[in-house]
């Protein structure tokens, strides 16, 4: 029996694989569990209609994160924090501040896909990484000033 699997599973293999499964495994567990849809001609050709577009999508997601990141190098960006005499900054800059500084140049990017190298702490020349798309990774320095 060809069944179309809707989640992965250890044993048998991904989402949107097809494979043959034992009539009563599929009948009696995978399909009434939700796990799995039997492999008829026209499940089979909804799913490859569906695997198209959603690689279409990903491309599409894939290549706008790459056009940001091209203008992303040649940003620069400064960001203002109470500091003290000795350079050391209250609190600390955040993700949230980054991005929107960011936004102030232009750039809409989640705080969530922004991390440190090191957390900036004090005044002083810092990279933030910005997790774009999961092959897409790009390096903006920037900088912390006392107000």
């Amino acid at each position: 029996m060809e069944i179309i699997l809707k989640q992965d599973i250890k044993s048998l293999g991904e989402k949107d694989d097809i494979v043959t499964v034992k009539a009563g495994y599929g009948r009696n567990y995978l399909i009434p569990q939700g796990f799995a849809t039997l492999a008829t001609s026209s499940a089979k050709k909804v799913l490859a209609e569906n695997l198209k577009q959603a690689a279409f999508k990903q491309d599409k997601i894939k290549k706008d994160a790459e056009g940001i990141a091209e203008r992303l190098t040649s940003v620069k960006l400064s960001i203002g924090a109470k500091a003290g005499e000795s350079g050391k900054i209250f609190g600390a800059v955040n993700t949230i501040q980054v991005a929107e500084a960011l936004k102030a140049q232009g750039f809409d990017v989640d705080r969530r896909r922004i991390t440190f190298e090191t957390e900036p702490k004090f005044v002083g020349e810092y990279v933030a990484n910005l997790n774009l798309h999961k092959e897409v990774k790009v390096q903006v320095p920037f900088e912390v000033v006392a107000e």
